[in-house]
């Protein structure tokens, strides 16, 4: 891939948007059904050719841009057929674009979805950000984006200024902040997912969201799938508004399942599931302000349902492995990861709050390097072997052991 601005529009895209519909000549009329003819046959190769595999996407507010990163690639890469996508939060963002711009012109559709998505997030202002010029070169041969600014200057907490600003705000609910309701990511969401296509799109996607009232994840997907599903995954009960969907009230999904992988066992026929991992497991020295004390919190907050579920899974594998229960009842799951937790190391959790467009492209440029790499080490198992041990990579005991006392 040659080096271009991951933040910028999509040429095709612009042509598209230069003449209203209905309006066009009969060239540009005829390109566009090239176009749609192209995609169909595009979106039927990738149906019936190469591995299938499942998607699971954490979310993490802009550090979603690392897995927009990681779903480009995929795309480019194009070996596998995506069959169903899970994610919470950012993570269902990324998949409801990613099934929109798949539905509409395949590989090709679904990158330039994804660009034109993180495109709009980044220019709005109210989404925590402010618009910039954004240079990336993301080829597989560079490594990662090398930092253009100090970490600190993206990580919120570290600004003057904001631990009073903070604290002055946990004074107040966004019922009283913001008793409009006004949510700009709501009317970039509206512009930028096709809900029919999510519905009855190629590829299966799973919102999952957390129950207020009894604190367990719901997962939405088929006739289900909406607007304010998507909503609700990524509802902070700090900066927004509860989401009620059908007299029920919703926060975010990662409180629950982050994200939630057993719709991805029952809900595809698929074997092979890629977790893209953007919350790190561990953390170096003790939190000590008020501010890192929260950031950690929130890490671990937000792994723990996904490490629960690992568990659940590593355990139904050995009894398969064992004999012990019947492999026509369960599936013999094979799992991947994508992470780069050195990577996002410098990246602390305020940092998900800010969509500074040079941030955004160096999240996703760590994300495409990430995804090359584990194209080109563990893709060709893909259909035949997992690539990550569950027990070593995620149950292993890490906790440093008190030493027995010595004996005369």
């Amino acid at each position: 891939m040659t080096a271009h601005d991951p933040l910028s529009r999509p040429p095709r895209a612009r042509a598209s948007l230069a003449t209203p519909r209905g309006k066009g000549t009969r060239s540009t009329r005829s390109a566009a059904a090239t176009s749609r003819a192209d995609a169909a046959a595009e979106a039927k190769r990738v149906a019936t050719e190469g591995p299938s595999l499942d998607v699971a996407l954490q979310g993490g507010g802009s550090h979603g841009a690392f897995t927009w990163g990681v779903l480009d690639a995929l795309l480019e890469d194009g070996r596998f057929r995506l069959d169903g996508v899970s994610g919470t939060s950012a993570g269902a963002m990324n998949a409801a674009v990613l099934a929109t711009g798949f539905a509409r012109g395949g590989a090709l559709g679904a990158r330039q979805a994804l660009s034109a998505f993180w495109q709009a997030v980044s220019g709005v202002p109210a989404c925590f950000g402010r618009v910039g010029q954004a240079t990336a070169n993301a080829n597989a041969d560079s490594g990662p984006p090398p930092l253009d600014l100090p970490s600190w200057i993206y990580n919120r907490s570290s600004w003057p200024g904001m631990a009073a600003w903070n604290a002055w705000l946990r004074l107040w609910s966004p019922y009283q902040l913001n008793p409009f309701n006004l949510d700009p990511l709501r009317d970039i969401v509206q512009a930028h997912v096709d809900v029919a296509a999510l519905r009855e799109g190629p590829i299966k996607v799973f919102v999952t969201a957390t129950s207020v009232r009894t604190g367990q994840p719901r997962v939405f997907s088929g006739q289900d799938l909406s607007v304010e599903a998507l909503m609700a995954s990524a509802c902070l009960p700090q900066s927004a508004q509860t989401v009620v969907i059908d007299g029920e009230p919703f926060w975010d999904g990662g409180f629950s399942g982050n994200p939630a992988l057993w719709p991805l066992v029952y809900g595809t026929h698929t074997d092979d599931v890629l977790l893209v991992q953007i919350n790190p497991r561990e953390h170096a020295g003790i939190p000590r302000t008020a501010t890192e004390i929260d950031d950690r919190i929130n890490e671990i907050t937000f792994n723990a349902s996904l490490v629960a579920e690992l568990r659940a899974i590593s355990f139904v594998q050995r009894l398969l492995r064992d004999r012990r229960i019947d492999p026509t009842r369960y599936k013999q799951m094979r799992l991947h990861r994508v992470a780069d937790e050195d990577g996002l190391a410098p990246f602390g959790a305020s940092s998900k709050l800010n969509t500074d467009p040079r941030l955004l492209t160096t999240l996703f440029g760590l994300g495409r390097h990430a995804a090359q790499r584990w194209l080109a080490t563990c893709g060709p198992s893909v259909g035949t072997a997992s690539t990550l041990d569950i027990d070593e990579v995620f149950l292993a005991n890490r906790v440093t052991q008190a030493k027995p006392p010595s004996t005369a």
